[in-house]
């Protein structure tokens, strides 16, 4: 190293500690038998260190030993993580109004998303109206119907394509097809035009993408905490997710220039998309468009929507996979209702029980973002005597929360059949399964997502006689490993071979 290396070096170092030493008697204030309990902090970096690879089985482990809810010192940044149903609703639903904005990841300020993007500005006059806008105008219930027709044709595309798969001796990636299908109903619903183009690379090069994003923005940060090292960005998270961001704004940009164009044409057939939907509100409102808060929605749309569902739908046919005696039993509704073979219509979830709990039991033990995103405190507020101080960011650890042997029988068992007498549901009204979040900030996408993983499944298992894993894997050995990120992927890919029906092949 350098002499202006270690300098530099050097002057990071100073500058670091004093910020700690800052920090440290800032932090006095506060008496330590009023914050929650946890683990001693180290000196300067406080408790990094018990964060490991998995975050969220880390974090599970030291709720059992210091509570629901505990506090962390993650360098400079006091956290706070709840891992019960009680405590969650406190700071979900009781407590909302002194919770109900976030802690921003520095690596959201790059291509000033955090500014535009409703799950991280703040509850405001531009947020309520991004929120009418996604409740009222795109994902309502009459705007959604509209589109069935859309969903079926994609997801009928999807059993065609694995037909072909089968029919040429190669088995099925799970992920990679629920992903493809889940981006095309996105775009379509959206655009109106299919962004995996089947003669391209399009699908996998935007899986890649999109998977960029949630890997960046759920790593840790050095820059989130130790705030005074965000302006030079030290582990380039902010400069790579916005060359990421950057790519997807620019597709957006150009769909919504183009749209803007044609409907300037008297031959202009308006659409139901989302996209004319939107002009069409500005328009009503006599406004412009606004492009930039557009882009970032969209943004929001399809890096969240296609990741979250397609990861879903693979760890849900990994479950039926590993444990045969489920899928035979989704199997015979799916017969008993529908038909073997016959195809899988939106309005026939509703007299789908079994398969409606397949999707419950999945939620649960493979939450997509298992600490959903953070929240931070407005002024201090006390929750079950203890204070959280006002700047703490609160976590809600999901995984936690689905585990709990409190709450679950048996809780790291796929067991659909608990969700069949239950009125426990994925709302937000009910604490003890809370993948889309709750309180106000709830995911918008919740009506959508529900319906595009119903159909998918429904669909999967439907219209093949049965699934098998590849040679060589037999359920007792499948792979459930977890690669952490802002969401939770499978580490290893699911292959599945399915086999045809009869009347299919």
């Amino acid at each position: 190293m350098d002499f202006l290396s270690c300098m530099v070096l050097f002057l990071v170092v100073i500058w670091i500690s004093v910020h700690a030493i800052y920090y440290s008697f800032a932090g006095r204030r506060y008496s330590p038998t009023r914050l929650p309990p946890g683990p001693n902090p180290l000196p300067f970096i406080g408790n990094l260190l018990e964060l490991g690879s998995k975050p969220h089985i880390s974090l599970t482990n030291l709720s059992q030993r210091h509570g629901p809810i505990l506090s962390l010192r993650l360098g400079h940044v006091t956290t706070v993580v709840v891992s019960s149903s009680i405590v969650a609703k406190e700071v979900l639903r009781t407590r909302d109004q002194f919770f109900c904005n976030r802690t921003i990841p520095d690596a959201i300020q790059a291509c000033d998303h955090a500014k535009y993007s409703m799950p991280w500005i703040p509850v405001s006059a531009a947020w309520r109206n991004l929120r009418k806008i996604c409740n009222s105008h795109l994902f309502a219930t009459k705007v959604l119907d509209a589109n069935q027709a859309n969903r079926h044709l994609k997801v009928q595309e999807l059993i065609s394509e694995v037909n072909e798969s089968v029919l040429k001796g190669e088995a099925v990636d799970i992920g990679s097809a629920a992903f493809k299908t889940t981006l095309n109903l996105m775009s379509r619903t959206v655009f109106s035009v299919d962004l995996a183009d089947p003669n391209s690379e399009t699908a996998r090069e935007y899986k890649e993408l999109v998977w960029g994003i949630m890997e960046e923005i759920g790593k840790p940060n050095l820059a989130d905490y130790f705030p005074v090292l965000k302006k030079i960005d030290p582990m380039g998270i902010r400069r790579r997710l916005a060359n990421h961001f950057q790519k997807m704004i620019g597709l957006f940009d150009r769909m919504i220039t183009q749209r803007l164009e044609s409907r300037k044409s008297r031959d202009y057939v308006t659409t139901k998309d989302m996209l004319d939907t939107l002009i069409n509100f500005c328009e009503e409102k006599s406004e412009d468009l606004n492009m930039a808060e557009t882009e970032h929605l969209f943004l929001d749309l399809f890096s969240a929507a296609t990741d979250t569902t397609s990861g879903t739908l693979e760890w849900a046919m990994a479950e039926l996979l590993r444990n045969p005696e489920k899928l035979s039993q989704v199997q015979a509704e799916l017969k008993q209702i529908i038909g073997k073979g016959k195809p899988v219509e939106e309005s026939h979830i509703a007299r789908l029980p079994y398969l409606q709990a397949i999707i419950k039991e999945t939620f649960r033990l493979h939450p997509v973002v298992p600490f959903l995103l953070p929240r931070k405190a407005e002024v201090d507020v006390e929750i079950c005597g203890y204070i959280v101080p006002k700047g703490a960011q609160v976590l809600i650890n999901a995984w936690a929360i689905g585990r709990d042997p409190n709450i679950w029988d048996d809780p790291n068992s796929f067991m659909p059949e608990r969700f069949l007498d239950s009125e426990i549901d994925v709302l937000g009204g009910n604490f003890e399964l809370i993948p889309f979040g709750g309180g106000r900030r709830i995911c918008p996408g919740l009506p959508l997502a529900m319906r595009m993983l119903n159909l998918m499944l429904g669909s999967l298992i439907n219209s093949f006689d049965d699934w098998k894993l590849e040679d060589g894997v037999v359920p007792e050995t499948l792979n459930m490993e977890e690669k952490f990120g802002i969401t939770l992927a499978k580490a290893q890919p699911l292959i599945a071979v399915p086999v045809l029906h009869k009347n299919l092949a």
